[in-house]
């Protein structure tokens, strides 16, 4: 009896002293293993902000998914239910297991993502050991290919790859919450027990865009694109008074909800990543400088542009019609090569240079869109003869569409440069970079452009004036230009009288139909901006009002510089083509 009671005794002793060391000595660490086990930080998904147009139309908004994941171990454990699950996945039982074995060490696997809720809820009621469900959110774009560019896209994991997706990214993304869970042998929550973390939703944002301009834009670029057999092209529409960009239309584009079946090239927003050289858009900024200079008004002195050959520096810089002598103004109208040459070769080279500088030219715009191109503009002193004379008119350097959209923006804030932006009232105060008077005299001068018979006829507006300019250049190529490619371009300003859209089209490699910008790009202009100003309520000024301007003829006459010519018709009849610029393709540097 001593025996077994002793015996009992050491037992027992023994036991509770196993008791005391699990309990007391090693609590923590048993305590942390069990946790390890069935206590869980799990994230609490957030919605990622709405972007907005101006008016408040949903751009972009998000949706609740589901997300299917796996225990590999668990569910390899169970095999036999992997047929069940292939097929409610729409997989193969045999990928789905191979799959599984080279992951097998892991506790969490995806096996598909975004589900619709319901089907996930479908592959969660067969209640398979090992599968799981998590709560996501998934980017969806109400207008698809239509702002595209302009919105970009977001991953799998709901970040901003491209465009304001990008840009804005922290701003829309917010921040996951987290909780503390515990899980049963099956991976179940069965009891939330803290919250770790709060969940901080995604701000909203809302953008300048005005959605219905947006369309139009969209759909006159791309049937330009297809009447004129052109691979690309873009539109910008910039608010002139706040530097607010209400329209953005890149082509080719590509489908934002299924980015997947896109190529790069598609993707790429040509209005901000794209340069071009801008031809005789450029001619407004050298007579920008020759104003600002004091030794040309509009009217005067008289340029000599003869038969329309300049032979300078041993190239032949060329109009395409002969103009004879022609004013400041009629140069513009005109679209003179020769006539823009002469005036720069008159110029101060510090002068041109920083007046093409202060327009932005080979400066980033500021608009904060990821990858916006600086574009190119040589260095002021580097200049050579030929250089300068060819820059005149559009040659040597290279701009972006919303570059040049925000300089003839200046011009029709009476020379105040804001910075453009894609967000409703973040407009900046803006910086006066030439005086009011010159811009002033600049807009007249554009005005001439859109009359009757002048290089811009097309893009005039039935009641409403139109002040703008044409531009067509050859494409560069590797070693030099292309001979049978071109850009045509078109920058207006509506109304004229009071500014307050400034629309840019430029198409690249039109192969029929013809090239020229006044061809080309101002009938788009025409038919984007007349909508604009009925969507924007903008009151019509020009009804029964008389042109004014023009060139001086090659006899001596004057034409428009001091005379009222009668009213411009509201179309140019078939039989009266607009004359255009020259591509001035013999002065190619």
């Amino acid at each position: 009896m001593v025996v077994v009671v002793g015996i009992l005794g050491l037992v027992s002793l023994g036991l509770v002293a196993r008791a005391f060391d699990l309990q007391v000595v090693r609590k923590q660490f048993y305590q942390k293993q069990g946790d390890a086990r069935f206590l869980r930080e799990v994230p609490i998904p957030v919605s990622r902000g709405t972007i907005f147009d101006r008016n408040g139309e949903p751009l972009a908004v998000s949706t609740p998914v589901t997300s299917i994941w796996a225990n590999p171990a668990e569910l390899l454990a169970n095999d036999d239910r992997l047929p069940e699950l292939a097929k409610a996945l729409g997989g193969n039982a045999t990928d789905i297991k191979r799959y599984l074995e080279q992951r097998a060490s892991r506790e969490f696997v995806y096996l598909r993502r975004q589900m619709a809720p319901e089907a996930a809820q479908a592959v969660l009621d067969l209640d398979i050991p090992g599968i799981n469900g998590q709560r996501e959110f998934k980017r969806f774009y109400p207008s698809g290919e239509v702002t595209a560019h302009i919105l970009g896209f977001t991953n799998i994991d709901d970040h901003g790859q491209e465009g304001l997706e990008l840009a804005y990214d922290d701003w829309l993304a917010g921040k996951p919450g987290a909780k503390r869970v515990i899980r049963d042998g099956k991976g179940h929550v069965v009891e939330d027990l803290e919250q770790v973390r709060a969940p901080k939703p995604g701000q909203n944002l809302t953008l300048s865009i005005d959605r219905g301009l947006q369309f139009l834009a969209y759909n006159e670029l791309k049937n330009t694109l297809e009447k004129f057999n052109a691979p690309s092209g873009s539109m910008v529409v910039l608010d002139v008074r706040t530097g607010e960009i209400l329209a953005m239309a890149s082509l080719p584009t590509y489908n934002p909800n299924a980015v997947s079946g896109s190529k790069p090239a598609q993707r790429r927003n040509r209005a901000l990543t794209d340069v071009v050289e801008p031809g005789s858009t450029m001619k407004a900024f050298t007579l920008a400088a020759a104003l600002s200079s004091g030794k040309y008004t509009p009217t005067g002195p008289i340029i000599d542009t003869g038969n329309g050959h300049w032979y300078f520096y041993g190239h032949d810089i060329r109009d395409d019609d002969p103009n004879g002598l022609l004013t400041p103004t009629g140069v513009l109208t005109r679209s003179s090569n020769v006539g823009a040459a002469k005036i720069a070769m008159t110029l101060d080279t510090s002068l041109m240079y920083d007046t093409y500088r202060a327009f932005g030219f080979g400066n980033s715009t500021g608009s904060g869109f990821p990858g916006e191109a600086s574009g190119y503009l040589k260095i002021g002193r580097g200049w050579r003869p030929l250089e300068k004379a060819i820059m005149a008119y559009g040659y040597g350097l290279n701009v972006t569409p919303l570059q040049l959209a925000n300089a003839y923006a200046t011009i029709a804030d009476g020379g105040v440069m804001h910075t453009p932006t894609f967000i409703k009232g973040d407009d900046s105060p803006g910086k006066q970079i030439i005086s009011p008077q010159v811009a002033h005299e600049l807009v007249g001068m554009l005005e001439t452009i859109t009359g009757p018979n002048s290089t811009g006829a097309r893009a005039r507006i039935a009641n409403y004036s139109v002040a703008g300019k044409t531009g067509t250049s050859h494409q560069a190529i590797a070693g030099g230009y292309s001979k049978n490619t071109y850009n045509s371009l078109f920058a207006g300003i509506v109304p004229a009288s009071d500014p307050r859209l400034v629309g840019v089209v430029v198409i690249n490699g039109t192969t029929k139909g013809g090239y020229f910008g006044g061809t080309v790009s101002a009938p788009a202009f025409a038919a984007v901006m007349s909508g604009a100003v009925r969507l924007l309520d903008i009151p019509p000024d020009n009804i029964g009002r008389w042109y004014v301007g023009g060139p001086l003829q090659g006899n001596g006459g004057l034409v428009g510089s001091d005379q009222v010519q009668k009213p411009a018709p509201n179309d140019v009849p078939a039989n009266e083509a607009p004359v255009d610029e020259a591509p001035a393709e013999g002065a190619l540097p």
